[in-house]
């Protein structure tokens, strides 16, 4: 009797390929780095650049000289990781944490497995975490310059990120994140211990950091968090190109816009509404382009629907009652862990034939 041997994912149908595919989503992710480039010139560009340039470099090293095999460079995987890894971090971030972040994503998370259709979390987002865990002020911190100035480039002692942080001139946009400010001035006390600020006291007192039109297109953040505009441009050409089914976005976006309306309604003085939470932070980015990867995520629609709806729930979970701001992240990696049990679900037709056998 034949056997049917099935190759480790990604299971590629039809014409399409690897690089094909990765293309794609290099394509899907520009609107978000010209808008990125847009804001903060060389600075943004140097960060992408570094950060590609470390993961391909990081890859082909590991693959010659280490597992002494073919270099899968050529799949535009490392490229891939290298661009989302970069719009992860803050436009601000030096290079060598940029270095490290890429040794984490590509070293770490992706060929320790075997490499691409192998790993079990998404790469990129490992390379985030790890930074964060190990650079808290930098990668909480939002510290902006114009293009013109180096200084934002420039990170190698605490009190020059306070100097930059604290700066005065026009030219700098910086300060913590609208989510980390609202965790941060929430968690105000005076002196018996009472609450001292409401989430309204808060946006009122900071209207151009949490206006609507201001987190629609344009705020502090990573570089991938700068334009939500440019994030839906890159999702909508992934739809039209059938790269992505849009099951995991749309079961993440809604989660999260009614578990977070639930909070608000229940109190608005202590949560924020669904829209702020749709539109800061990482979502968009994570929702689009990070959940979605082919390899860390369920292959049935039902188990794409309920991978999503965790990390609606896990995010919403994190930002209102966790130790971070931002919970995207580690959302999605948490919920990557369950991706073998979420495949355990079948179509009808197949799970009919296993029944009859």
């Amino acid at each position: 009797m034949k056997k049917l041997i099935v190759s480790q994912a990604p299971h590629i149908h039809g014409k399409e390929n690897t690089r094909r595919l990765m293309l794609d989503v290099i394509i899907a992710l520009i609107p978000a780095v010209l808008v990125s480039i847009y804001f903060f010139g060389l600075t943004a560009a140097h960060l992408v650049a570094v950060s590609v340039l470390s993961c391909v470099v990081v890859e082909f090293l590991i693959q010659k000289y280490l597992l002494k095999g073919k270099s899968s460079i050529g799949d535009l995987s490392a490229v891939v990781t290298g661009v989302l890894l970069a719009l992860n971090l803050p436009v601000c971030s030096p290079w060598w944490m940029i270095l490290i972040g890429s040794v984490v994503a590509i070293g770490i998370a992706k060929m320790t497995f075997g490499g691409l259709g192998q790993n079990f979390f998404n790469p990129a987002l490992v390379g985030r975490v790890v930074l964060l865990v190990s650079f808290p002020v930098l990668m909480t911190s939002s510290a902006f310059r114009a293009p013109e100035s180096k200084a934002a480039l420039d990170f190698n002692s605490k009190a020059k990120l306070e100097a930059l942080v604290a700066s005065p001139k026009s030219d700098a946009f910086s300060g913590a994140t609208p989510l980390a400010l609202v965790k941060e001035e929430l968690a105000k006390t005076d002196e018996s211990g009472a609450k001292i600020n409401t989430v309204k006291k808060i946006m009122d007192e900071n209207p151009g950091k949490f206006s609507y039109s201001s987190i629609l297109f344009a705020r502090n953040g990573s570089a991938g968090e700068i334009s939500a505009i440019a994030l839906l441009l890159g999702f909508i050409y992934l739809l039209v190109r059938r790269v992505i089914k849009p099951y995991i976005s749309l079961s993440i976006l809604l989660t999260v816009v009614v578990f977070s309306g639930i909070l608000w309604l229940a109190n608005p003085e202590r949560f924020t509404d669904p829209v702020f939470n749709l539109l800061t932070g990482g979502l968009l980015l994570g929702a689009f382009f990070m959940a979605t990867d082919y390899v860390t995520s369920p292959m049935i629609a039902k188990g794409q629907i309920v991978f999503g709806i965790g990390i609606g729930v896990i995010t919403v979970l994190i930002r209102e009652f966790g130790a971070y701001p931002e919970g995207v992240s580690f959302a999605i990696l948490i919920m990557n862990a369950t991706v073998p049990l979420l495949n355990k679900f079948r179509p009808k037709r197949f799970a009919g034939e296993a029944h009859k056998k």
